[in-house]
């Protein structure tokens, strides 16, 4: 009897807790403005347009990772921020190499910050979170309370696709560039060899490439005397692959949708195999760097430095080779190779990131909240977070046509380490946009050149590889588990072709491999994540 009246104890218990966590649930839920149609009243006098945002200041918590040299309450943009706004900020930040960790205590111990900023949400945490009402619904706030980004979005449709999520809602705002290029580094040439060998027109061919790195070897450009440069170099093939890979009509090294919008693995495509059997060629004739495999990107820039190498990549060409920012040393043309339609370059999709901003359930203001990051989206807030305030590091020239010049930086020193104690911008990925009309009067003549080229030589090719898309929970999963395994093997097979001890007249055994590892499915799985992507429009 004492065991049953125990028994019954422990249900009624049990009971009352899940009644408990509904009632949350539901709470949360109406926080966020349900399906059902529930909506949050507006808890203050927000303003849908002007300032300040609201009538009397409130303030608001923010998690955010601890960039900057600058304690956040001190620094001058939320400072200018604040009067702007009446929106005073609490910061709860954590150390960046820790933020991870952090971000996951705080949401399994409910202890929310109202914002979660450049929090780097992945599309797994916004899935779980939004669904459990922890992250709030944001394309009705968006629509009614961020003007800046709704005209973004409705000029860019497929930027919001990419923000939303299966359930059809928002639950964190992107990082937008909207004149990338380029999200990796390109490759360059050397200038100084080019100009040895009187090279008059750029390789445009992998057979004219060929050609041009074997002349490298053979006729000592560097004019030492010494049969020491490297035609091509490269650390693990890392920074090297993607590019190279669009020779052969590959937009990315892992997952690309084609023109025709159907989705491919990269390393069980034909196209794969003749990057890997021209590597091997070049690994074979001696002029790929010996050292690829075993090298540090510092060593790398040792023998640039020492001019010993005559192409690889970098974000600048002078990170690599020494020397001042010039337009001495070009850009390079993907080349074409025996595959139709090559070659291809994969562009930058436009979203650096889709997770930097977010309102919790806990959040008393969310619509001042929209509001505020809002303001970031537009071009004043933009400039303020990325360039800081006006009359400090720059000021208009002609402020009617948003042209800026540079001021000398205060007490001397480097721009970007004074920058750094102004904003919080400053080696995260913040909410916000980036676009040319930002630096209009800020670019020099390097930039302009780099402009130039990449117009030139990148953008005629170019498409983004694959949008940023969302998966299901069980898609995730098994994608995840899949790719554990594979990208293990084809790292290791990479290097093995490459350097002949696994010769390519294997390779029907190794897609054979591939197959049976879930290199199909994989494809499937992405193809279905971007047919729901291409079939969302602005949401369900």
């Amino acid at each position: 009897m004492q065991k049953l009246q125990k028994t019954w104890a422990i249900g009624l218990c049990l009971a009352l807790l899940i009644s408990l966590l509904a009632a949350c649930s539901k709470t949360n839920n109406e926080a966020a403005g349900s399906d059902s149609g529930t909506e949050k009243p507006v808890t203050s006098d927000v303003k849908k347009e002007g300032f300040p945002i609201v009538g009397k200041p409130i303030t608001l918590s923010m998690m955010a990772p601890d960039a900057g040299v600058q304690k956040w309450d001190d620094m001058p943009v939320f400072k200018d921020l604040e009067k702007l706004t009446n929106i005073k900020l609490q910061f709860r930040n954590a150390p960046m190499d820790s933020f991870a960790t952090k971000k996951n205590l705080v949401f399994a111990s409910g202890d929310l910050p109202d914002i979660f900023y450049a929090a780097d949400l992945t599309p797994a945490e916004q899935v779980t979170y939004g669904a459990q009402g922890v992250l709030i619904p944001l394309e009705k706030l968006i629509d009614d309370y961020a003007p800046n980004l709704k005209k973004i979005l409705d000029q860019h449709p497929e930027l919001r696709k990419s923000i939303t999520t299966n359930d059809g809602h928002i639950y964190a705002l992107p990082y937008i560039d909207l004149s990338a290029v380029w999200y990796r580094g390109p490759m360059w040439y050397n200038g100084k060899f080019l100009k040895a060998l009187n090279v008059k027109a750029l390789p445009e061919t992998t057979e004219e490439l060929f050609a041009y790195l074997k002349r490298v070897k053979d006729e000592d450009p560097n004019g030492n005397g010494k049969p020491d440069e490297i035609p091509l170099t490269s650390v693990k093939l890392d920074d090297i692959r993607m590019f190279m890979l669009g020779f052969w009509g590959i937009y990315d090294e892992q997952i690309y949708a084609d023109k025709d919008g159907k989705v491919h693995y990269t390393p069980q495509e034909e196209g794969y195999k003749g990057y890997l059997t021209f590597l091997n060629r070049l690994w074979t004739a001696g002029l790929l760097d010996k050292e690829t495999f075993s090298q540090t990107d510092d060593q790398k820039k040792a023998k640039g430095k020492n001019n010993q190498v005559a192409l690889f990549s970098d974000w600048f060409p002078y990170f690599t080779l020494g020397g001042e920012p010039d337009g001495s040393n070009p850009l390079m043309k993907p080349v074409k190779s025996e595959v139709p339609g090559s070659p291809v370059y994969g562009k930058h999709p436009g979203i650096s990131s889709n997770g930097t901003f977010a309102i919790t359930s806990t959040n008393p203001d969310p619509e001042a909240s929209m509001r505020w990051v809002d303001y970031l989206y537009g071009y004043d807030g933009a400039t303020l977070f990325g360039q800081g305030p006006e009359n400090v590091l720059w000021k208009f020239k002609d402020k009617q046509n948003h042209v800026k010049e540079w001021l000398p930086v205060p007490g001397g020193g480097d721009r970007e380490e004074y920058r750094s104690t102004l904003t919080p911008n400053y080696g995260i990925v913040a909410p916000g946009i980036s676009s040319s009309e930002l630096a209009k009067g800020l670019r020099g003549d390097f930039d302009q050149w780099i402009d130039k080229e990449t117009a030139e030589k990148l953008v005629p090719f170019a498409k983004p590889p694959y949008p940023h898309v969302f998966l299901t929970e069980a898609e995730q999963t098994e994608a995840s588990s899949l790719l554990s395994d594979l990208d293990t093997y084809v790292k290791q097979m990479e290097a093995k072709f490459v350097t002949g001890q696994e010769p390519l007249s294997n390779w029907d055994q190794y897609k054979s491999q591939i197959a049976k590892m879930g290199g199909e499915r994989i494809a499937e799985i992405y193809q279905a994540a971007y047919d729901r992507w291409n079939k969302s429009g602005s949401g369900q």
